[in-house]
């Protein structure tokens, strides 16, 4: 049996899977580099600490490497130093090693290392979404295009992947698509009765749309503009429900309470999946849509806060919103979706017309002219959720796993 080194920095609830699937296929060996203090992390976008409740360390065999770097992290190319990384990986003596990112000194230490050594394998979902022509972007190309010298094949995560590294100099051969996944079984157990539970006690009628944005509420992924979209459109029987916590959460509640006191908006916060209570603003019979705010819920809520909603909106302006795999969760979930042109995955997964639609990033007037076609029709929304969950069948945990053993095993796949 092969043996794999993979070197990533911290556990994170999309691989943990992967690695517990591969390692029942080769002989695995996680190195985790930013170090065991990365379990106990405080998460800037959250604006909180997370820690996730499904199993991250079950299943394969790994190791916490200790981090030299004054300011750990990984915000900055110094954050992760590992003086024994190499030593550690090479004592394992594996038949290839993977590196996820390169963007923190021990990765890129690894990759120089063991090019011509061992083969050497790389996973990173950057696209050119956001590239600007520049002095520094023509830098920055040569520069990317030595890095990338080190590897020998590069597992790309979707079409902007792909066009990413054929621009920085790997060649077609050196590409395999192994598909950006989550969990698509755990998101896609119906719970019917838990999600109706949860809109109804939303105070959100079975005939009522309900549009959900789960995340970050920071800049990047732009929640403001979806909310001024429902301000203006004053949707009848529509509500907008933001799960998680960030920097601008207070700004996006404040917003909500100063239009819900002209009487046209419902207001509806503080709720938490399985509570009663309920603190609620405006509910006038002349309100067309509400808002409603939840904190940050944890991967075992979600499957049921995705399926309680009709359509499901990430709308990103960047920069760095590589893919949004919350998308999977929502397409696993069955559900339509809507994206903007600055999310990786939107050429991938989201089909115009068939399992919902992409507008143009910062664009309100786009945003609001789509957004109001979707939801004229509940019954198309559900149609199209159907289509999401068959389309999301092919981007799964199995797939990546299989094209990595391939690889490993010297098969060429595709």
């Amino acid at each position: 049996m092969k043996k794999l080194a993979i070197v990533i920095s911290h556990p994170i609830q999309y691989y943990a899977p992967v690695f517990k699937l591969l390692a029942k296929k080769v002989q695995l060996k996680v190195f985790y580099s930013w170090g065991k203090e990365s379990l106990d992390k405080y998460d800037k976008g959250f604006n909180q600490r997370v820690e996730w409740d499904i199993p991250l360390l079950d299943g394969y065999d790994y190791t916490f490497l200790k981090n030299k770097a004054k300011n750990q992290g990984t915000h900055h190319f110094g954050g992760i130093i590992n003086p024994d990384l190499i030593n550690a990986v090479q004592s394992y003596q594996p038949d290839a090693i993977l590196v996820y990112g390169w963007g923190w000194k021990s990765h890129l230490k690894a990759l120089s290392f063991f090019k011509g050594k061992i083969p050497v394998y790389f996973r990173g979902d950057s696209t050119l979404i956001d590239q600007q022509k520049s002095l520094k972007s023509l830098l920055r190309k040569y520069f990317l295009k030595w890095v990338y010298g080190h590897i020998d094949k590069a597992f790309y995560v979707g079409s902007a992947n792909k066009a990413y590294f054929k621009h920085f100099g790997l060649k077609e051969e050196q590409l395999v698509f192994a598909p950006h996944a989550i969990d698509n079984d755990r998101f896609g157990e119906e719970k019917i009765l838990e999600s109706r539970l949860f809109r109804t006690q939303l105070g959100i009628k079975g005939d009522e749309i309900l549009i959900l944005f789960a995340g970050k509420l920071e800049p990047k992924k732009n929640p403001e503009l979806l909310l001024n979209a429902i301000i203006d459109l004053r949707l009848k029987n529509t509500h907008l429900l933001f799960v998680g916590n960030g920097l601008l959460q207070e700004r996006l509640k404040k917003k909500v309470g100063e239009v819900a006191e002209k009487g046209y908006l419902g207001y509806a916060q503080d709720y938490s999946v399985g509570s009663s209570e309920l603190e609620v603003g405006s509910w006038d019979e002349n309100v067309k849509s509400t808002i409603h705010f939840m904190e940050f819920q944890n991967q075992s809520q979600m499957p049921v806060v995705y399926q309680a909603c009709d359509l499901f909106c990430l709308p990103s302006q960047g920069p760095g919103e590589t893919w949004g795999l919350a998308v999977n969760e929502a397409m696993a979930a069955g559900k339509a979706i809507m994206v903007s042109d600055k999310v990786g995955c939107a050429d991938d997964l989201v089909k115009p017309g068939v399992n919902g639609s992409v507008f143009k990033s910062g664009d309100l007037a786009d945003l609001k002219q789509k957004l109001k076609a979707l939801t004229e029709n509940k019954a198309k929304l559900t149609k199209m959720g159907m289509a999401s969950k068959q389309i999301i069948q092919e981007w799964s945990f199995e797939k990546q796993v299989t094209v990595i053993v391939d690889a490993l095993e010297n098969k060429h796949a595709k």
